[in-house]
């Protein structure tokens, strides 16, 4: 399938790129997360661009083993959440235009002050999620 350039709403839609370098241009559904599991077996070497907004604490923590996550302030506030050395670590996002790079394998969640918007470059494969770190 040829690739159609765009415009995509960033909002509904997402980009994974493979390890060869090509994209593919997703839409965001209910079963978004399923979806890639069986579209991009274990997401090896896959890396996921998108964009989310978010008013309330994240209900959960994740990390992801296989590579740093890049996460950019659009608009809002936020509070990110990271896991380290036993203890909660946190980086404020409050300037649009500001990013946080969360290190390889880091828990981490995020609680906002405001309705917030970032833009996520996450290295997807082996992705965890858990109710708190451990």
């Amino acid at each position: 399938m040829t690739l159609k350039p765009g415009p995509h709403d960033g909002g509904s839609t997402a980009v994974v790129i493979a390890p060869s370098g090509a994209a593919t241009v997703k839409p965001m559904t209910d079963s978004f997360y399923q979806e890639l599991d069986t579209e991009f077996p274990d997401f090896a070497g896959h890396v996921l661009i998108q964009r989310y907004t978010f008013e309330t604490p994240w209900n959960s923590w994740e990390r992801h083993p296989k590579g740093d996550e890049y996460v950019y302030l659009i608009a809002g506030d936020t509070d990110f959440i990271l896991w380290q050395d036993g203890k909660e670590v946190t980086v404020r996002v409050a300037t649009p235009g500001s990013f946080v790079v969360v290190p390889r394998n880091t828990w981490h969640t995020a609680r906002p002050h405001a309705p917030t918007t970032m833009l996520f470059v996450t290295p997807g494969q082996d992705t965890e999620n858990a109710e708190r770190p451990d």
